[in-house]
């Protein structure tokens, strides 16, 4: 073994080294930022390619400050679009509205005047052989407002006076199929966040509960430049991604750093992030209200493909996620950087001893989380159809479910973990209604600490 150059001494030659290399990796992220941008921009206005994608049969609508939006999907037993039902709309001043679905099972109504309205389905328009799941169903209560869309979904099934409980009859082939395509595709956008989360902790020892307000800062900013301002989305997405990355690097350089040479604990620097979650939080509601925005007007298109229908934005959105998310790993793998960076994720302390800048490395990884977190935030957005200020606040606690079960401080772990997170979350959905799903992260997160505490990719450590 060679011997260890002092870090002082190392200083100068390293500086050097480290100006030649930092052009690489800045132009890597800005081309990684550009690509994947442009893909969803791409995705975006790519139109239907499938022969499953007929054109709308009721006007889709936009929301704007004069209306609001009542909107939502019929879908069959079998997960299908129901075509050509009517769902009537009634509200204040004698408005009534009827929109028929069209070939993706979706229907709107545009309303001016905020208020209580009554939306139902019109059960003899129904296809043969499917009902409501819940008869008193067909009629609900939901309440407007301008600038704004609220959605209604309606589940069909088989079987005459069905109930929405978790009876594993409606459960079909199918539909479990549908819902592991889902997954996937929440775990890829969850990893693409879940990363940063692990590399920050990795470098630094820090679980950050401010990170998932990165990812509601990606969806909201795209949501003002695309949306507000008219901005083309791969525009947006470069300057969200940018923008990300900065308020990272704005962190680390006005907050961590000056606390960390302070020597300030660890469980101090946690409660300033929970601290830094909850004012970014109430920031988010204050500027941009509680109600959900969406990155894009209009009702996307879908594609059916194996057996599988999701929108346009969601398939492009998986694959710009793949790619980044590969692109990340080859990086932290082959380049001499991602290699400090692994250093410093291993043994700070050695990692200094041999020359590596620790503070340069844990800026860098500040950055490029919270960058990631912002692309993150966007593919959301579009995927999704909206975002609102708990959108990250909601997918904190299937992060940190993610990067413990691949194993804290591990990037590939979170990929790993994030992809069974994702998968597990979708499915339970089969025999969970609604939001219930996400209480599986907190049980395979409790389940985890019991029996692998050091995830999977973990290394088990001696502690005392």
């Amino acid at each position: 073994m060679g011997s260890i150059t002092p870090p002082g001494r190392a200083q100068p030659r390293l500086f050097r080294l480290r100006q030649a290399r930092r052009r690489p990796v800045l132009a890597a992220v800005l081309v990684a930022a550009f690509l994947a941008t442009f893909l969803i921009d791409w995705a975006v206005t790519l139109p239907a390619f499938s022969a499953t994608s007929a054109p709308a049969t009721s006007q889709s609508c936009t929301v704007s400050p004069d209306n609001g939006c009542i909107q939502g999907t019929i879908t069959d037993s079998e997960r299908e679009p129901a075509e050509d039902v009517d769902v009537d709309v009634a509200g204040p001043g004698g408005f009534a509205e009827t929109a028929t679905t069209n070939a993706d099972g979706r229907w709107s109504v545009s309303v001016d005047e905020a208020g209580e309205y009554t939306v139902s389905v019109d059960q003899a328009t129904l296809p043969k052989g499917q009902y409501l799941t819940n008869a008193a169903d067909a009629e609900r209560k939901v309440q407007a407002t301008l600038n704004a869309n609220v959605g209604q979904i309606f589940q069909l099934s088989d079987q005459k006076g069905a109930t929405t409980t978790s009876d594993s009859s409606s459960v079909s082939p199918q539909r479990a199929w549908q819902q592991f395509a889902s997954g996937i595709r929440l775990g890829l956008l969850i990893a693409l966040a879940s990363i940063g989360l692990s590399l920050i902790y990795g470098t630094t020892g820090l679980s950050s509960f401010s990170h998932g307000e990165q990812v509601t800062l990606g969806g909201l900013l795209a949501y003002v430049f695309a949306n507000q301002l008219g901005w083309n989305i791969w525009v947006t997405g470069i300057v969200v991604t940018l923008l990300c990355a900065a308020t990272g690097y704005l962190q680390d350089a006005g907050i961590w750093r000056p606390l960390r040479r302070k020597r300030i604990s660890l469980t101090q620097l946690m409660i300033v992030t929970i601290g830094l979650s909850i004012a970014a939080q109430y920031a988010f509601q204050y500027f941009f209200g509680a109600a959900t925005v969406r990155i894009q007007q209009g009702n996307p298109e879908t594609v059916r493909f194996a057996g599988v229908t999701l929108t346009v934005q969601s398939y492009v959105a998986m694959g710009i996620a793949l790619v980044v998310l590969v692109a990340t790993g080859l990086f932290l793998a082959k380049t001499r950087f991602g290699r400090a960076t692994r250093a410093v994720s291993d043994n700070p302390a050695l990692a200094a001893a041999s020359g590596i800048d620790v503070d340069r490395v844990i800026r860098f990884v500040w950055t490029l989380a919270a960058g990631l977190a912002g692309l993150s935030g966007v593919m959301l957005g579009l995927v999704l159809n909206g975002v609102n200020w708990q959108t990250g606040l909601q997918l904190l606690l299937l992060m940190f479910a993610s990067v413990t079960l691949g194993g804290l401080g591990t990037a590939y772990g979170a990929l790993v973990g994030s992809m069974i997170i994702g998968v597990v979350v979708e499915l339970t959905n089969l025999v969970l209604p609604g939001d219930f799903k996400y209480a599986t992260a907190l049980v395979i997160l409790i389940l985890i600490l019991l029996f692998r505490p050091q995830g999977i990719f973990g290394r088990a450590e001696r502690v005392g």
